[in-house]
Formats: structure tokens, C-alpha cells, sequence
């Protein structure tokens, strides 16, 4: 009987179930398996036979996509996962799942595609902004928060990428060689934490292999341990073309292929059991997950959904700004070299001046790349929210450094249309494209416009410069193209590539084909046309393309000089620094972790011209700061969401103080344990067993820039008492600063014994307070009997290890204030 792991099944439980198995009875073969099967990129089967109709799914984390992935249908836009994650607040991220259930619905979406909880295991991973933390526990805790709030509001969630889904090179092919310990430790320890405490209604198996098998095929980690051990009884979706067989994907746990309408489900699964080489009992349980979530979100004809009443509806706006001031991390504060009396240089005295530069200050990156895109209604950029927030006057702006080297979707400025014709060039349907970016799936298409009668799409419209000079126009996407500024034709050709990555038109690189000198003021017409063809094979009728543009470059150095000046003149300089699309997105790892274009020199220079200096680090994942030493404030705001330039303004100017603490340990490449992200002969090897993140760190005696757990607020705190007893540790603190503040406190376990087989310590538990000057706070924080067990190899099990531990509360991993010694 379907119900949470561990408890009894409820009157509830038991009539969804019933209804499960009703409907189950009324379905022939063939109906069955087509329900298995994905009909287009989003979307179930509707089986009206029953009375289900089709179940919808979207991406995420960060927001609700729905059926058609454009700026036409916005979505809120958070922060990234690992800004979430830097909160250190399970119950903060219980309330961004709550707004995106309320985006979910309002979006018609049943099951949202997320969370995301792999591990930073290596800090050049490309798409580590998508996930929370190094950090098994942490990683868990805020994934079932995440988890609780959006089915809260009756929306599915699907946990992902189970698992070893770490980094992106040759992720669809990678046998990841892991040892059974890692994956108990470590790689595993999200999902099941999550399945226990938060009941998840879904999860989704990842392209990869784990030690030879492929996960939409593991019918181990899947059937034994998934569902075995833990007592998951959601559904198991594949990641979007990850199933490859009919047999193996049903015997090894796969429930749904997806993206459809050509998988390795629905007719070809039908035909399998009709051989027998499946049994028509395995395709039955599968059929009985996918009715038991939608009965869950209220879709299957005489079942009550789990949520009959949503929660109280959420200010997204609000929520937003809310969660990425509380996960900005302050990694340095001192006083400007120079001037020994004054204050730390945040937050910004009342009254100064302040000199802003950096190109992601006017336009910022607020998300990261690929799946994890949405569109929302309105971005706030550090030069809007500084703007708003300071008096007039007191602030200036300078572009100083561009860290985007390549094109972007055509955007400020254009005026653009979408305009399908038939073979015969006769207009078939129109629709507005508030960007360059053209993105319809499936059946999203302009009303009157079919598949079959879709020859070319036109974007086209005006574009009115900003700036004179010779401006950049290009593609990103494959096929044949026309493009044409100003009534020349620049291009008129086929662009193709030579990878074998099916979403490269979504995350490949855009290509410059035309230059063209415009005048700042003066509109011109654009068009960029593009030849429709489907691949006849392709498993979804996809179609993406984009109309690229970038404006005149100025001399680096005079830019960089310019903003010195600015800076010399002004009481603060802040400089934004930011990663790019092609440094952190889906499909591709790093190579390294600078940042890119002359950003480095920008900070150089304003910091020599100004010794208050703050740099705002606008990245998802560590990035190196070599001149980190020479600014006087480091605040890292990792890709913060649609409102992240009003939250930056709120910690800046100190109306609230930024309340996160690192989820990740950040520093130099050239120190960090693990960079291997690349397979040899198709095959990762992670040889360095449990040692990742700061575990790695502390056994190899390095220091990091700057620590897990680390971040500064704007007030001080005494750590007074930690008391232990039996596994409840409480821990009272005093704010011993002048202003209220927020405290994250953190809880490590380590054996007063040295092992080297295990971690010096790690991450047992934390909770955060608040209090005003002078009070005390006190935190209650349990610690797990997990927390004191090891995967035993030998006997397949957790060993709970006896012996004697020191428990340490504390501010980071390297800052433990107070510690106390128990016997376990």
C-alpha cells in the first residue's frame, strides 16, 4: 500500500490506491504501454477511458517552465540551487517550493522536473549552479525542504539525476566507477534522505552508468536499493533521451520514457510483452506508478488528490528578494587598505558616493544555463536596484569589462515578431517574440500553424542601438538561414555542427556572420529566416533557434580606465564580476576557473584607483578571486534570481545583512583534490573514494580561500555553551555585535581517533538563529545516527562505529568556536 516510508497507510492512501487499481483493470495492453511513453516533449498520454487526462511536466529548479519554453509565458525566476543552498535554511527552501507548486498550477504543470542533488564533487563542474552543495547532508536537507514545499501544493516533484550524475562531459555515454561506499556516503545519501523525509513523488534516472550499467537500466540501485531498501513508491522517469532499451529500461525500473513521441516504451514495449520478453505483471507495476501520481496530483477520474486545498497564495517578487539577500555570502569585510579608523566597507555609509562598473552590472546574469532557464517577467540588475536605492547623484556607472566574449540573444532594442510560412511562402500564423530566441516543442506553435505546414519561421522586426559603432549579428542554432540588417543579406547558408549532442540548438555556442555599422538612436529593420526540418527520427518535434546580436566593442583598456577614474572619485567602488553562459551551462565542464574576458584587470585597477573597493561575484560555483587580498569586501550573490539586484542593494546599503554561508569550499584550482571530470576510454574513475569538498581538503592538510561553512554578516557573535546529550546537542549564542543579525550554526563530528580511512569531520547538523545586540539565542540540533555510520563493504550495511567523538559548534568547518566530547 502506497503511503510514506515507515508509516501506515491513511483512509486517503487507501482509496487513491483502490482507485489505482480500478483503472489499472480497465486498460488493455496496448493502452498501457502507450501510457508509459512520453506523446511529446512535456506531456503523457491522455487515456479518456478512464478518465485521465494528460499528465503535463516541466522543468526547473528554479522555475516553472510549463508547455512552451519562451519569454511569451513568463515564470519567476529564484535563485540558483546553490544560492538556495547557501541559506543553510530547509525552511526557506520549504517556501520557494511552495511558489513554484503556485507557478506549477497556474501553469497547468502536474510534476515539476527537480530538484537537482548531485554533489560538487570536482569544483570544474559545468552545471554545479544547478545542484545545492559538496555536501551530502546539507544537499539533503535543503532538497527535502524543496520537496515538502512544492507537493504541499500538489504538485510532483522528480528528484534528479539519479545518480552520479556529476559532471557534464560525454554525460551521455560516461560509465562512472564508483565504489559502493562513495555511492552509500555520499552520492546516494541525498535521495535517501530525501525519500525518507520528504516522500517524493518522482525521480529520474540519468544518462550515465554507474559501474557498467546505465542508470535508466540499474535495476539494482533502482529496484534493490530505491525502492527495496528505502520503500519508494513514486514514479521513475528517464532523463529527456536517456532510455535505450525496452527490456532492460522495464527490468531494470524505468516507469516513463520521455521525451516522446518515439521511445522505447509504447508500441515497442507492447510488442516485448506480446514475445514475452517482458512480462505484461512488470509493465503493470510500472502503469500502477504513473496512476498512483496522478492520483496524487488529482488527474486520475475518482481519486482525491493528496492537496485538496493549496496553501495560501506567495508574493513571488517578494520571495525572491528574500531568498537571494539570505544567500549572498560576505567572504571578506575589512576596513579600505589605508585607513585604519574606518569602518569595514560594508554596508555603505549613509550619504556616500559610489562608482559601479563591470558590464553584469547593467546586465546581469541571474540564471544559469541550459534546462534551468526560464523567462521571467522583469530582471533587476545591480544598476537598477543601486540606482533606486541611492539618492540622486550618488551614484555612476561604467561598463570597465565585458566578460561575455561571444553573442547574445538579441534583446534590448529589438522589436521582434515571429512569422511562419508554408512551401509556398503564404503567412500560416504570427506570434510575438520578446527576444531573438525561438523555442516552441511539441505542439507549442503559433495558433493556425501545424507541423506538416511549417516551412520557415521568420524573426523580424526592428532594432533601435544603444550605442554607434559596428555591431555583431549572428546565429545560434543548426539548419539553413537567412539573415539580412538594414536591407543587406549577410548570410544565406547551413549552419551544421560536429557534435552528437541532441539539445546543441538550446546550448551551443552562437556564431558571428555579419558587422554591421549602426547609428545610437536610429532603428533598422532585422530579419533572421529559418528552413523547418524535423528530423524524421528525432524522439520530439523540437524546434530552437536563435537571433544573436552584440554591441560595439571600445578598447579594453580604455573601458578599464575609465572606470578607474570613476572609481577615484567616488567614496566606494563596486565592481561586478560575473561568469557567462559559455563558462557555467548545461553540456560542457570547465576547464578552468577564471573568470572571463579582463575581469581580473578591472578589479585590479579600480582597487589601486580606490581602496574601497567591494567586489559582487556574480557566479553559480567557485570561481578564483587572485586579487581577492587586494579589495576590501568580497560579497559572492551567485546567480540570484530575477530580483537580485534589489537584494543587492538591500545588503549593500545595509538594510538587511546577507545570511549566507558557503555551501561549497571555494579556492585555487591549482590546490583543488579532484578536478578529473574527464573520461578516459568512456570511463570516471572517482578513485578518490569519500574524500570530496572539504573532506578532501582537510585530508590533504590544504587550505582553501575560503572554507565550507564560511560567510560573514554584519554583526558578532560569542558562541557561549554547546551541550551534548545522548544525540541532542543545544548550542546558545550571543550577538555581541551593535546590530541584529542572523547566525548559522554548524555542527561537526569528528573521532577523536584519527582513521585514515575516514573524514577528519563533517557536517552533522546545523540551525540558524536570530537575536538583537546583547541577546542570546539557543538552537536544539539533532544529531542523526547516520552521522556516526560507514557503508561497510564487506557486509553490505552501515556499521554504526562506536567510540569517542568531539562534536564542535561553529561558524565554518575551519572557524569551530566551542567544542565538547561524547562516547557514541
Amino acid at each position: 500500500m502506497a503511503a510514506t516510508p515507515g508509516t501506515r497507510p491513511t483512509p486517503a492512501d487507501e482509496a487513491r490506491e483502490a482507485a489505482v487499481e480500478k483503472a489499472l483493470a480497465r486498460l488493455d495492453l496496448d493502452a498501457k504501454a502507450r501510457l508509459l511513453s512520453g506523446q511529446d516533449m512535456w506531456t503523457l498520454p491522455a487515456l479518456p477511458e478512464i478518465g485521465l487526462p494528460s499528465l503535463v511536466m516541466s522543468d526547473g529548479p528554479i522555475g516553472v517552465r510549463g508547455m512552451r519554453w519562451t519569454a511569451e509565458d513568463p515564470s519567476v525566476a529564484l535563485p540558483s540551487p546553490t544560492a538556495l543552498a547557501a541559506t543553510w535554511d530547509p525552511e526557506l527552501a520549504r517556501r520557494a517550493g511552495v511558489l513554484l507548486a503556485q507557478e506549477a498550477r497556474r501553469k497547468g504543470v502536474h510534476v515539476l522536473l527537480a530538484p537537482t542533488v548531485n554533489l560538487h564533487r570536482s569544483p570544474l563542474g559545468g552545471r554545479h549552479f544547478e545542484a545545492y552543495s559538496e555536501d551530502p547532508y546539507l544537499t539533503g536537507e535543503i532538497g527535502s525542504g524543496y520537496v515538502t514545499g512544492v507537493q504541499s501544493g500538489g504538485v510532483g516533484t522528480t528528484v534528479k539525476h539519479f545518480v552520479a550524475n556529476d559532471a557534464e562531459t560525454d554525460r551521455f555515454t560516461v560509465d562512472n566507477l564508483v565504489s559502493e561506499r562513495a555511492l552509500r556516503e555520499l552520492y546516494l545519501a541525498p535521495f535517501e534522505a530525501i525519500v525518507a523525509g520528504a516522500h517524493p513523488w518522482g525521480i529520474m534516472t540519468a544518462y550515465n552508468q554507474v559501474n557498467g550499467t546505465t542508470m535508466t537500466e540499474h535495476r539494482h540501485l533502482v529496484n534493490e536499493v530505491l525502492r527495496g531498501e528505502w520503500g519508494f513508491d513514486g514514479f521513475n522517469v528517464s532523463d529527456w533521451t536517456a532510455a535505450r532499451s525496452t527490456t532492460d529500461a522495464l527490468t531494470g525500473g524505468l516507469d516513463v520514457a520521455m521525451p516522446g513521441p518515439r521511445t522505447v516504451y509504447g508500441e515497442p514495449l507492447a510488442a516485448a510483452v506480446r514475445a514475452g520478453e517482458v512480462t505484461e505483471a512488470a509493465l503493470d507495476e510500472a502503469v500502477r506508478r504513473v496512476l498512483r501520481l496522478a492520483a496524487r496530483v488529482g488527474i486520475l477520474e475518482g481519486a482525491d488528490p493528496v492537496v485538496t486545498e493549496p496553501p495560501a497564495p506567495v508574493d513571488g517578487e517578494a520571495l525572491t528578494r528574500e531568498i537571494a539577500r539570505r544567500s549572498f555570502v560576505l567572504v571578506r569585510n575589512d576596513a579600505p587598505a589605508g585607513r585604519p579608523d574606518a569602518q569595514a566597507a560594508l554596508p555603505l555609509a549613509p550619504g556616500s558616493t559610489v562608482a559601479l562598473s563591470g558590464a553584469a552590472a547593467r546586465d546581469a546574469r541571474v540564471l544559469g544555463g541550459g534546462s534551468a532557464t526560464v523567462f521571467p517577467s522583469r530582471i533587476v540588475s545591480p544598476l537598477d536596484g543601486l540606482t533606486a536605492a541611492l539618492p540622486e547623484g550618488a551614484l555612476t556607472y561604467s561598463v570597465g569589462a565585458d566578460p561575455n566574449e561571444e553573442l547574445a540573444v538579441a534583446d534590448k532594442g529589438f522589436t521582434l515578431q515571429a512569422v511562419c510560412r508554408d512551401v509556398s511562402g503564404t503567412v500560416i500564423g504570427t506570434r510575438s517574440a520578446p527576444n531573438g530566441h525561438i523555442q516552441w516543442t511539441g505542439s507549442d506553435l503559433p495558433d493556425g500553424v501545424t507541423h506538416t505546414t511549417l516551412h520557415t519561421v521568420e524573426v523580424t522586426g526592428t532594432f533601435t542601438p544603444r550605442e554607434t559603432g559596428t555591431h555583431t549579428f549572428g546565429i545560434k542554432g543548426l539548419g539553413a538561414y537567412t539573415l539580412t540588417v538594414d536591407g543587406t543579406t549577410h548570410f544565406d547558408g547551413v549552419q551544421t555542427t560536429d557534435t552528437d549532442d541532441p539539445f546543441v540548438s538550446f546550448f551551443g555556442a552562437p556564431v558571428p556572420l555579419a558587422q554591421v555599422g549602426l547609428t545610437e538612436g536610429t532603428p533598422v529593420r532585422v530579419s533572421l529566416t529559418h528552413v523547418v526540418e524535423l528530423a524524421p527520427d528525432a524522439p520530439s518535434t523540437m524546434l530552437a533557434f536563435s537571433l544573436c546580436h552584440r554591441d560595439p566593442q571600445r578598447d579594453p583598456d580604455d573601458l578599464i580606465a575609465e572606470a578607474a577614474r570613476a572609481a577615484r572619485a567616488a567614496d566606494t567602488a563596486v565592481v561586478v564580476v560575473a561568469t557567462t553562459e559559455r563558462v557555467e551551462s548545461e553540456g560542457f565542464d570547465r576547464t578552468d576557473l577564471r573568470l572571463p574576458g579582463r575581469q581580473d584587470d578591472l578589479v585590479r585597477a579600480v582597487a589601486a584607483a580606490n581602496p574601497a573597493t567591494v567586489v559582487v561575484v556574480n557566479a553559480g560555483s567557485p570561481v578564483q578571486l587572485p586579487w581577492r587580498d587586494e579589495v576590501a569586501a568580497v560579497l559572492l550573490t551567485w546567480f540570484p534570481g530575477q530580483e537580485g539586484g534589489a537584494a543587492l542593494a538591500d545588503v549593500l546599503t545595509g538594510t538587511h545583512e546577507p545570511g549566507g554561508r558557503l555551501p561549497t569550499t571555494w579556492g585555487d584550482l591549482s590546490e583543488a583534490p579532484v578536478t578529473q571530470v574527464t573520461p578516459t576510454s568512456g570511463e570516471l574513475t572517482y578513485d578518490e573514494g569519500v574524500f570530496i569538498g572539504y573532506r578532501a581538503w582537510d585530508q590533504e592538510n590544504r587550505t582553501p580561500t575560503y572554507p565550507f561553512g564560511h560567510g560573514l554578516g554584519y554583526t558578532d557573535w560569542t558562541y557561549e555553551s554547546l551541550d551534548v546529550n545522548g544525540t541532542t546537542a543545544t548550542v546558545r549564542v550571543r550577538n555581541s555585535g551593535t546590530r541584529e543579525g542572523r547566525e548559522t550554526i554548524q555542527l561537526y563530528l569528528a573521532p577523536t581517533t584519527p582513521d585514515e580511512n575516514r573524514p577528519t569531520r563533517w557536517l552533522a547538523g546545523f540551525a540558524t538563529v536570530e537575536a538583537a545586540p546583547g541577546e542570546t539565542a539557543e538552537a536544539v540540533i539533532e544529531l542523526p545516527r547516520r552521522a556516526f555510520e560507514i557503508w561497510d563493504e564487506n557486509t553490505n550495511a552501515w556499521v554504526y562505529v562506536e567510540g569517542s567523538y568531539e562534536v564542535a559548534a561553529g561558524r565554518s568547518i575551519a572557524d569551530r568556536r566551542i567544542t565538547v566530547t561524547v562516547e557514541a
